[in-house]
């Protein structure tokens, strides 16, 4: 659904370069694997095409290369930083993307068996996604009650902070769902493969039903007081993940039920409503992120919102598309598909270039963790009225004074235009 708000605050001059530092590290980060994974695992679902699978294959090895990576150095950071890391968690605008700790396990590991196993080999491939899904599983379920644990007992969250980022705690227990299925095949069957089944299909009902709590508050935030901030807007995008990803798993379901369970009546009667309003979300979404760009919507961290959730649509599409023969899903599909890949490569390329300037990983100015009103103008205001700045990030914000731009929602009504 990242925190992912992390954008450049002062950028890099010839005199003045930021020092890379693993403190300034977040969860968000693992968002760039989640989107990098769903291209591969995107394609993998589609109809097949001369060539395309050494490209999925090059991505795959990509994500997970990435993966690890990254968790080596997010092991750094609770290693030598761990005052920050606990500020994460007690942090409301932070706290939140530790959901993709367990989403990029789990992509990467199903990423592994469809489109990995051709690398690596069938054997080594189910070896790698059972423990990436294991792990992944059960660090979502942590997330899912630990995250909504914290929101209650310990952040102070206002009326207006209702946001689309609230999701991300509670969609992994999906994901798991979703790609429960693919390594059921491989297990015996038997009890131990029917209590795999039925256990993808509690985690499908649990996020579901929290998934259901939480958008419309969400909605009714955007309804009252209007739309995030230009450098927040993609984190709209953060609501087509639950509902692709329950399309999905509906359909993946349906495909390893055993016999004598007809699934894939559910997978379309929940699928086809369930897309339908996904469209429509994509298309509200869209239009908003319009309206941001041609105000000046920065590059921020939170563009990899537009990866994995419409990856998401994809997948959730073809497998409607395998079980209903429709043609016109299939392309859609396939559109969609183009949308992420054009989407893919832009925000990879402009992340790789931050990094290599050292301005997505460079610590933000002290001073506005006490000047909430000068970061939200910041997060509002053109791009050719903050430029270069932009906000920081709410991991580089102690936990004791968050912004309002730094949680993403608490813009003033009467910023709306």
């Amino acid at each position: 659904m990242t925190a992912l708000t992390h954008p450049r605050l002062f950028p890099a001059t010839a005199g003045h370069r930021w020092r890379i530092s693993s403190r300034h590290l977040g969860p968000n980060w693992y968002a760039v694997v989640m989107g990098t994974a769903i291209v591969a695992n995107a394609g993998a679902a589609l109809p097949r095409v001369p060539g395309a699978r050494t490209a999925y294959e090059v991505v795959w090895a990509l994500s997970a290369a990435a993966l690890v990576v990254l968790v080596a150095a997010r092991a750094t950071h609770w290693a030598r930083h761990r005052d920050q890391a606990r500020a994460h968690l007690l942090d409301p605008s932070v706290a939140p993307f530790y959901g993709c700790v367990s989403m990029a396990l789990l992509a990467v590991g199903g990423g592994t068996l469809s489109v990995g196993a051709h690398v690596i080999g069938v054997r080594a491939a189910v070896a790698v996604d059972a423990v990436l899904w294991t792990a992944g599983t059960a660090i979502g379920l942590v997330a899912a009650a630990g995250i909504p644990y914290l929101m209650i007992t310990r952040h102070r969250i206002g009326a207006q902070d209702a946001s689309p980022v609230w999701l991300l705690p509670v969609v992994p227990p999906m994901v798991a769902a979703a790609l429960g299925p693919a390594l059921a095949a491989h297990v015996p069957a038997g009890q131990a493969r029917l209590a795999l089944l039925l256990g993808c299909y509690a985690l499908f009902g649990l996020s579901l039903m929290a998934v259901l709590l939480i958008l419309p508050a969400v909605f009714l935030r955007l309804v009252r007081h209007g739309a995030p901030a230009p450098a927040l807007t993609p984190t709209l995008f953060l609501v087509l993940g639950p509902l692709g990803q329950s399309v999905t798993a509906a359909a993946h379901l349906a495909e390893a039920a055993p016999a004598g369970v007809h699934g894939g009546y559910f997978a379309v009667a929940y699928g086809v409503p369930v897309l339908g309003f996904a469209l429509l979300w994509l298309v509200l979404a869209g239009a908003i992120v319009v309206r941001a760009l041609r105000r000046g919507m920065p590059f921020a961290m939170t563009w990899w919102g537009f990866t994995f959730p419409l990856g998401t649509c994809v997948t959730g599409a073809a497998g409607l598309a395998r079980h209903t023969g429709l043609h016109a899903l299939t392309w859609l599909a396939v559109g969609l598909y183009a949308v992420l890949v054009g989407a893919w490569a832009v925000v990879a390329a402009r992340t790789a270039l931050g990094v290599a300037r050292g301005t997505l990983l460079a610590p933000s100015n002290a001073a506005l963790a006490s000047a909430p009103a000068h970061a939200t103008a910041l997060a509002s205001a053109p791009a050719h009225a903050t430029a270069p700045a932009a906000i920081p990030t709410p991991a580089a914000v102690p936990v004791s004074a968050p912004t309002p731009a730094s949680a993403g929602v608490s813009v003033p009504s009467a910023e709306r235009r």
